[in-house]
């Protein structure tokens, strides 16, 4: 079964800014564009910026593992070793984490890598990985 494609649009500051994030740091191929948006390929999802610099910013959090995870986020879920280049990419960027590249939950059903960061509109990003993809969903 292939599953669907979700899409998601956001706002940003500024496109320009967001194209260097997402196209050059993250690495997502930029899709159709206009002076007011940019489709990028997340993964094989389709994430759009909006340029709305009054609505940026993530405003709150939730205790979860004991850490403060920014409420309003997005990310993908990626293989082990596709996180740990990941993490491994953002450190050598001199990425400032809001919760730094670790295991949560550890021991526990749902055990993953994880870690958050901000585009430079201040939404919030999370990359996590599972050893077991059994465990994504497990209670």
């Amino acid at each position: 079964m292939t599953l669907p494609r979700f899409h998601l649009a956001f706002p940003v500051r500024d496109l320009e800014e967001a194209r260097a994030f997402y196209g050059g740091l993250l690495g997502c191929p930029e899709g159709r564009s206009s002076p007011d948006w940019i489709d990028f390929d997340f993964y094989g999802h389709q994430i759009v910026a909006h340029l709305s610099p009054d609505e940026v910013g993530h405003k709150s959090t939730s205790a979860v593992d004991g850490e403060d995870v920014p409420v309003r986020h997005f990310g993908a879920i990626l293989t082990l070793p596709q996180w740990e280049v990941m993490a491994a990419k953002l450190k050598a960027a001199g990425t400032r984490f809001v919760i730094a590249p670790q295991i949560r939950f550890k021991g526990e059903p749902g055990e993953q890598a994880t870690l958050f960061f901000l585009d430079p509109s201040g939404n919030a990003l999370e990359f996590k990985a599972f050893a077991d993809d059994a465990m994504v969903f497990a209670k």
